[in-house]
């Protein structure tokens, strides 16, 4: 099995910046893409932004120019840097990650795993 920890979330005021940190242990062979997502109360859970393996981003058209997605392959990581934050950022952050598995020889192809979630609240 596979287990994300996400963690970097907080309370900020507008125009100020968080991390987003989302790390990945356990029966990994490899990582496709990984990608952010967010819900806001009362809303469906968004697509935030992007990474393929190749390092290919794309970016939902409310974060674009404020968020930077990437990957440290090494690391198992997938990060999530937000600046020029703004009220309506507010939401919780998930990390989602496609995978592949190897749980003692056997392979497990385009296994999808969520993290649990992590808060962000933007302050006016």
């Amino acid at each position: 099995q596979v287990q994300l920890v996400e963690s970097g979330g907080g309370l900020v005021q507008a125009g100020g910046s968080l991390r987003l940190s989302c790390a990945a242990s356990g029966s990994i062979y490899s990582i496709n893409n990984m990608a952010w997502y967010r819900q806001a109360p009362g809303k469906q859970r968004e697509l935030v932004a992007a990474i393929g393996r190749g390092g290919n981003t794309n970016y939902a058209d409310s974060v674009k120019a404020r968020f930077t997605i990437s990957r440290d392959n090494a690391k198992n990581t997938v990060y999530l840097q937000m600046n020029s934050l703004k009220p309506e950022d507010t939401a919780a952050y998930y990390c989602n990650l496609n995978l592949n598995e190897d749980r003692y020889g056997d392979y497990y192809y385009g296994m999808d795993y969520w993290g649990k979630g992590t808060l962000v609240t933007v302050t006016s």
